[in-house]
């Protein structure tokens, strides 16, 4: 399990995380997303031990990262966005170096190395120099590190940054797998790959944490506010009728085959659901009305996507040095 409480990080008079608490149970895979400078990064180094918080407790499958260091960072595997790696050293070198310095037994080591290897994907490469290995291949050397000592809980920091898709893709899969045994908690910028790959969100703006939740959870922070009517018949008669109902922000026209179109009715954001729904209702029976047919009306749902914006719309301006 992985807890943060209260996390507060200043740099000077800069607040760069502001009274941050989440908590991630055994076995889940939770994605940070936020914009640029939103505070992923350094809240993540809290979290993984590396930067001391101002204030708040961070505690590692029990263990305090600040009363408990040593425990709570065996009980962690982190991997940064830019992993140090030594390009000159191979990676089956490498990895029996960061068994050593993670203090995993002599006799243990090799199989520690095989299997954060196979999990990882690098077993075939264990004889090659990491200096010639793709970015992907490195990318999964550092999530290899991350494993070697086989700890409860992980901390990924842009798995899959400069990475092509079919390289994303394998790093995706990886990653999901790893939820059957760990605790894993990743930053990303790509909403898609927390859709794929994460059974929670958290989302953050401006050092706050504004929304946490599972990915329906999240949606149902956002109304939709757009209903789309497909008609048969006159498409600028349907449009005038659409357009002319109170309340209406805008409507827009979709594709149309055979006489048959879409149309987007977007209400203004004023309007509580109840109205929305009699306002639909209204546009329904005037179209019935003119002589249109009314095939489907739907009201849309607010993709992740749109909920990000919302939630993170006011937020444009860093609030950390060197955060991601």
């Amino acid at each position: 399990m992985i807890e943060a409480e209260h996390l507060v990080k200043r740099y000077g008079p800069k607040l760069a995380v502001d009274d941050v608490s989440f908590s991630i149970p055994k076995g889940k895979i939770a994605g940070f997303v936020g914009p640029n400078g939103a505070g992923k990064t350094t809240t993540l180094r809290i979290v993984a031990g590396f930067l001391g918080m101002t204030s708040g407790r961070v505690t590692l499958a029990g263990h305090d990262v600040e009363g408990d260091p040593l425990r709570a960072k065996r009980a962690l595997g982190y991997m940064p966005e830019t992993v140090p790696l030594y390009p000159e050293m191979r990676v089956g070198e490498y990895l029996a170096f960061r068994a050593d310095l993670k203090g995993v037994a002599r006799k243990e080591r090799a199989s520690a190395i095989e299997r954060a290897a196979r999990k990882a994907g690098v077993h075939d490469v264990l004889g090659q120099r990491i200096g010639t290995l793709s970015k992907g291949y490195r990318q999964r050397t550092g999530l290899a590190d991350a494993l070697v000592a086989d700890p409860p809980s992980l901390v990924l920091d842009e798995p899959t940054a400069g990475l092509d898709p079919n390289q994303i893709k394998e790093v995706r899969e990886l990653v999901r797998a790893l939820g059957d045994g760990h605790t894993v908690l990743l930053s990303t910028h790509i909403l898609s790959e927390v859709e794929a790959t994460c059974d929670a969100i958290l989302v953050l703006a401006g050092g706050k944490l504004v929304a946490q939740g599972t990915q329906e959870e999240i949606a149902r922070k956002r109304r939709s506010f757009s209903v789309d009517f497909t008609v048969r018949g006159d498409p600028e008669q349907a449009a005038a009728i659409l357009a002319a109902r109170e309340g209406v922000a805008r409507v827009r026209r979709g594709g149309e085959t055979d006489a048959i179109c879409t149309f987007r009715c977007t209400w203004r954001r004023t309007l509580p659901d109840e109205e929305v729904a009699l306002a639909t209702e209204a546009c329904t029976r005037a179209l019935l009305e003119a002589g249109l047919h009314v095939r489907a009306v739907h009201r849309t749902t607010s993709s992740l996507e749109d909920v990000f914006g919302e939630l993170t719309r006011a937020d444009d301006a860093p609030t950390g040095e060197g955060d991601a």
